[in-house]
């Protein structure tokens, strides 16, 4: 937790330098809230809560034409009789939801930050969890698109302040729309993104397999075969996607945006590699602008931060033409990063920066009116509880990481001094106890 913690705090403060302001939503959510949101994937991984009291009183007369109530064709209607409500799956459509019904207490653009746990019905594996960390950061009520450039600078900051080395791919909904149309498949985007999204996951071969299945045409999926394989440098993208998109209004009015997002973010003077994606798709269904997904350089673990805009998610809830625009952070994903890279400050490993030696009940007296006076003065102190030997007390010292201990034995308190130990050198110096509280503030 206080690895952890060191996380939220880094991020919350960079949130915060771009003026966004916290809010929480509640772990549940009625169903009719989150299905349909995320597409027939993010549909299967939802956490759903049985009803309570006696939630099968009365199912069977749902069936009254004699259906098996468990049979295949009928579990997704028993599911919604039998459960109103699931685990959140992410905190953008809460927001969306929470948005909505505070409309009228709100100053827009509204700018928010979250930082709560989501859950998904997912088989847990290196990177992947059932329950983790989201801290996100969005602007809703406004189009402009240096609310898009300045996340990305958020983006570029926040892991650079944690000293991750990352690559921020960004690419644009439009885009993969005028490339559904080039191609001929523009009724089927969701499709078309939904199998794209799972490229670096399966492979090129599975993602045309998976293309055909969902009904493309052989002469579509050759096409889409044909752009997910070209091979050239970010500076030539951008041409051949325009000779390509030619013919369509949308796709060219991505590329615009794209030109547009790419050009004021690294004005920011970014830290880190900003990089046109053609393969990023996002299978999001609510995305509708731009798309950005985060990855670490120096370990494969998936995407630590993603986001995009989404133009109209209020609208399901009744209020529409609202467009907004945010970014999730992994906060768990980047602890496994920053673990394996050893990237934890040593100094925050102990929430204790002293600690006193028990020497009996005699020196303890003397002790706890010490250590007042540094918890005064904001100083992390401890006095270890029992008069155990020395060595003991010092392991403990040692196991915590905490950086200094105070020894005031009874010939420290009749000479009017305390020992002060670092345990990183070990260096020992002896200091009145007035002296003390300046000698350890950080």
């Amino acid at each position: 937790m206080v690895r952890r913690n060191y996380i939220f705090a880094t991020i919350r403060k960079i949130f915060e330098l771009f003026g966004y302001q916290p809010i929480e939503t509640p772990a549940l959510e009625n169903l009719s809230t989150l299905l349909g949101k995320y597409g027939e994937e993010g549909d299967k991984l939802l956490f759903k809560i049985l009803n309570s009291g006696n939630y099968l009183e009365g199912i069977q007369n749902a069936f009254p034409d004699g259906e098996e109530a468990f049979s295949p064709a009928s579990v997704k209607a028993l599911t919604l009789l039998i459960t109103e409500k699931g685990l959140r799956y992410d905190l953008t459509v809460p927001f969306a939801r929470f948005v909505v019904q505070h409309q009228h207490e709100l100053t827009f653009p509204f700018k928010r930050y979250q930082i709560q746990p989501v859950w998904r019905a997912d088989r847990p594996q290196k990177g992947r969890y059932r329950e983790f960390f989201q801290c996100d950061v969005d602007v809703i009520g406004s189009s402009s698109l240096l609310n898009e450039a300045e996340l990305i600078q958020i983006i570029d900051q926040v892991f650079l302040a944690l000293g991750i080395s990352v690559s921020i791919r960004v690419n644009n909904r439009k885009i993969l729309s005028g490339i559904a149309e080039a191609v001929g498949a523009s009724g089927q985007l969701t499709d078309l993104t939904t199998a794209m999204d799972k490229l670096d996951k399966v492979g090129l071969e599975k993602v045309l397999e998976e293309l055909l299945s969902r009904g493309l045409s052989p002469e579509s999926v050759e096409k889409t075969a044909a752009l997910l394989q070209w091979q050239g440098s970010q500076e030539e993208l951008p041409v051949m996607l325009t000779e390509f998109l030619r013919d369509s209004v949308t796709g060219q009015k991505g590329l615009q945006e794209m030109a547009e997002v790419t050009e004021m973010a690294k004005a920011c003077g970014l830290k880190n590699p900003l990089l046109f994606d053609l393969k990023l798709a996002r299978g999001l269904n609510y995305y509708t602008g731009t798309i950005l997904e985060v990855s670490s350089r120096d370990v494969e673990i998936g995407s630590i931060c993603g986001g995009g805009r989404y133009d109209d998610l209020t609208g399901i809830f009744g209020w529409e033409g609202v467009s907004g625009v945010g970014i999730s952070f992994g906060a768990d994903r980047i602890f496994d990063v920053m673990a394996a890279l050893n990237l934890f400050p040593e100094e925050m490993a102990s929430a204790t920066h002293a600690l006193f030696i028990n020497f009996g009940e005699k020196e303890v007296r003397h002790c706890i009116q010490w250590a007042s006076r540094l918890r005064d003065a904001g100083i992390s102190t401890e006095i270890y509880p029992d008069p155990a030997k020395l060595k003991k007390q010092m392991e403990y010292a040692h196991r915590k990481n905490i950086p200094y201990v105070i020894l005031a034995g009874e010939d420290e308190i009749r000479s009017g001094f305390v020992s002060l130990k670092k345990m990183k050198t070990g260096e020992q110096i002896n200091l009145s106890p007035d002296l003390l509280t300046d000698h350890l503030r950080p």
